[in-house]
């Protein structure tokens, strides 16, 4: 058991890593409501036009539709794939399967930067594919499928075998099987890695910047082209607060469906 005096510094440690983590955020959205265009603090006062200028942005709203379009395409794709790859590793032994395994999980330590090189000259040198939506989803399906398998390897892992071999014993069909017992318990874990990974995606700049081209722009490559426009600023502090209390939203349902499927309702 801790000391009085160890409890305390623990928890004062803890406000202390809160304070660092969320002074910043908060920050964004007290300035969403400051009424000069700048980012000055404290605020000079309180409004809520920024807002409405920002529910009339144009630009803003084509670039959130765009972010939305990559991030349920990378999903899906990430979703298939990396679902195929962790039940092929997690359940079957094959010559070379801890290679396909590190091949798999390597996109995601790569430098930002570097895969968006890599992908560059893959579409334009290699390919001679014209930049635009398409290739961003793929762009942002190759970090994406990491988060699908590494969270299905996880729940498959845990699972075991024992449920299928008895539905396997009591003459099921592998289709059966995994209909009716391998996937009502998978759920929670692709549910939780479908949510990371479109978080993930909708939050990519660096990629997005190698594989969007010039005629396609997400949020976060709207928002970086647009922080240092003194016009810009306020509505910039508005999408900014926005997208911090939205972001809690995908956090909480992770953390909801990625639970154990022996206590979490799925």
């Amino acid at each position: 058991m801790l000391s009085t005096a160890a409890r305390r510094a623990v928890r004062a440690w803890t406000v202390l890593v809160l304070v660092f983590l969320y002074a910043p955020l908060l920050l964004v959205v007290i300035n969403a409501f400051n009424a000069s265009r700048s980012f000055a603090f404290p605020p000079t006062g309180f409004t809520l036009k920024w807002w409405v200028a920002a529910a009339n942005s144009e630009g803003m709203w084509k670039s959130l539709a765009n972010s939305a379009v990559v991030g349920i395409g990378a999903t899906v794709i990430a979703l298939a794939l990396g679902t195929m790859a962790a039940f092929a590793v997690q359940r079957y032994a094959f010559f070379g399967r801890n290679v396909v395994s590190f091949l798999v999980v390597l996109p995601i330590t790569l430098p930002g930067i570097v895969t968006g090189i890599a992908l560059n000259a893959t579409f334009t040198s290699a390919l001679g594919v014209t930049l635009g939506l398409a290739t961003v989803i793929v762009g942002h399906a190759t970090f994406c499928i990491v988060i699908v398998f590494n969270n299905t390897q996880a729940r498959l892992h845990r699972l075991g075998t024992n449920l299928d071999d008895a539905s396997a014993d009591l003459g099921a069909s592998p289709w059966q099987t995994f209909r009716y017992v391998t996937f009502p318990m998978m759920r929670g874990a692709l549910v939780a890695g479908a949510i990371l990974a479109f978080a993930l995606s909708f939050d990519e700049i660096v990629v997005t910047t190698f594989t969007a081209g010039p005629t396609v722009q997400t949020l976060p490559i709207w928002i970086f082209g647009n922080l240092f426009r003194p016009n810009q600023a306020p509505v910039i502090n508005v999408v900014a607060a926005a997208l911090t209390l939205v972001a809690i939203i995908p956090v909480w349902l992770a953390q909801r469906f990625g639970g154990d499927p022996a206590t979490t309702r799925v």
